[in-house]
């Protein structure tokens, strides 16, 4: 078997460098509970090195001024990590404990897919647009509005699609003219190092333009928010980090954008299939293990058929193949770490303790001792203001609430603090679409319709964050307005 591929060391300033004490930290493969490496331990001085080095880059290298250049980067990129994609599929499998078959998916290839749209769009977009001629104060006037970098950009992502999100942000603002300090979650540090290995070896990124700094905790990454050389933030992450976040930039008056949790609903309608459904529901809930902040994890089933739609859903949750990560069957994998399995079956205590029963699932996998496993779990009963209705779990639970009718199930669904995702599926597409556009999040899937995409925006309402990522509107996140006014003759 061939070695895992895998890199344990910072970029910074355009060199692959060691953290500044020499410190790493042992990197989990929480299928196994196996060390698969070490990473580098970033330090303050190694953040306070990136930092000025992306500021350096920003103000001298001239990459804020030319569009061509980072197109063509952003290119090879794209190349390099194509080439590369079979062992970055494997590392990622291993830190992430993701199954293989979601790597063909959201997990790897289809953001790797994206960047040639990335590309496209800032090969082609009009940094310039003329509003023509006007005589404000009697005085006339050409106006345009110019689109410039918004300078240096401080990205701090999860662990739980590292490589989507990593090249979600990071690429876009490349492509729009900033500098990038990239500090990844703790958990899966090799999904940033071997990004930074790519750019240093594979692309003319110069020096100093994206800088990676992995930590085994979290002060870096204040620090990051709170150096006033640093012009934006964007964050993937929970709701209470991202407030935290935004505490920590207010001083410096920085750009913050947030893309946080989620507590989004299915709405079955009582016209729809109920097989589909179930499915839909099945699948959605355990992607992953849960561990997605756009997965549906409320369930609103017409009353009328709520005792079929959780009889068939446990039946369905009771087989799902989960287990090994590595085996193309599998659905679903592990837990991150063993303080997130914690966590997961206090909610579950929790939601019986509130009254909720368990119909699927519920507790630790008999047949899989080693790695930090949590059972496909159905909650049923679930009162709409109860803690597992209301907080998100990110673990493979699924709360099951009956509705009344079309607008009591809107009402369910809006019932929430997040405003993230949602999904509707009903047997008249007209009906289904009516329900979605009263649903107060930022995407909807309707009847078996899949948002994502590179350009598809995606982000909240309400806690569940501040912004889009993706599509046009997320390049533009990296971009600020200027209005120029030049006296006309």
């Amino acid at each position: 078997m061939a070695e895992l591929w895998r890199e344990a060391q910072l970029l910074i300033d355009g060199r692959l460098v060691a953290a500044a004490d020499g410190d790493t930290y042992d990197n989990i493969n929480p299928a196994t509970e196996r060390t698969v490496g070490v990473a580098p331990d970033g330090t303050a001085a190694d953040m306070d090195a990136a930092v000025a080095a992306a500021r350096r880059a920003f103000d001298e290298s001239g990459w804020a001024d030319d569009p061509q250049l980072r197109v063509r980067c952003i290119r090879q990129l794209h190349d390099a990590l194509i080439k590369h994609s079979d062992e970055l599929r494997e590392t990622l499998v291993a830190e992430v404990g993701c199954p293989v078959a979601l790597t063909y998916g959201p997990q790897l290839d289809s953001p790797l897919a994206g960047l040639g749209w990335v590309a496209d769009l800032a090969e082609n977009y009009r940094w310039e647009r003329d509003l023509g001629e006007a005589a404000p104060f009697g005085m006339k006037t050409r106006r345009t509005v110019r689109r410039e970098p918004v300078g240096v950009v401080g990205a701090i992502t999860p662990w739980n699609y590292p490589v989507q999100i990593n090249l979600a942000k990071t690429v876009p603002a490349l492509a729009a003219g900033n500098t990038v300090v990239l500090k990844p979650a703790p958990d899966t540090p090799y999904s940033a190092t071997l990004l930074g290995r790519l750019i240093h070896e594979h692309t003319d990124i110069p020096a100093g333009v994206v800088n990676v700094v992995t930590s085994a905790g979290h002060d870096v990454g204040r620090q990051l928010c709170e150096d006033p050389r640093v012009d934006m933030i964007s964050f993937t992450g929970s709701t209470a980090t991202g407030t935290r976040i935004m505490i920590a930039a207010a001083p410096t008056i920085k750009k913050v954008f947030l893309e946080l949790g989620g507590k989004s609903a299915l709405v079955a309608l009582d016209d729809a299939d109920i097989t589909s459904v179930v499915t839909s529901a099945a699948f959605a809930a355990t992607t992953h293990a849960g561990q997605g902040c756009a997965n549906t994890t409320r369930l609103l089933l017409p009353r009328a058929r709520y005792q079929e739609g959780v009889e068939a859903l446990a039946e369905a949750l009771n087989g799902w193949p989960y287990g090994d990560p590595t085996d193309s069957s599998v659905l679903m994998g592990p837990l991150i770490r063993e303080e997130q399995r914690q966590r997961v079956l206090g909610y579950i205590r929790k939601g019986v303790e509130e009254g909720a029963q368990i119909a699927a699932g519920g507790g630790v996998p008999a047949h899989l001792p080693t790695g930090y496993y949590v059972e496909p779990t159905l909650l049923t009963d679930v009162d709409p203001d109860s803690t597992v209705a209301q907080e998100e779990i990110f673990g493979p639970v699924l709360v099951a609430i009956p509705h009344d009718g079309d607008d009591h199930a809107v009402a369910i669904a809006n019932n929430s603090r997040y405003g993230l995702s949602g999904a509707v599926v009903s047997a008249s597409d007209e009906r289904a679409r009516a329900v979605a556009n009263r649903m107060r999040t930022g995407t909807v899937n309707v009847n078996g319709g899949v948002f994502y995409s590179a350009d598809v925006p995606f982000g909240g309402y309400k806690h569940s964050g501040i912004g889009r990522e993706m599509g046009v509107a997320g390049f533009e996140e990296y971009l600020e307005i200027k209005s120029i006014a030049e006296r006309a003759s």
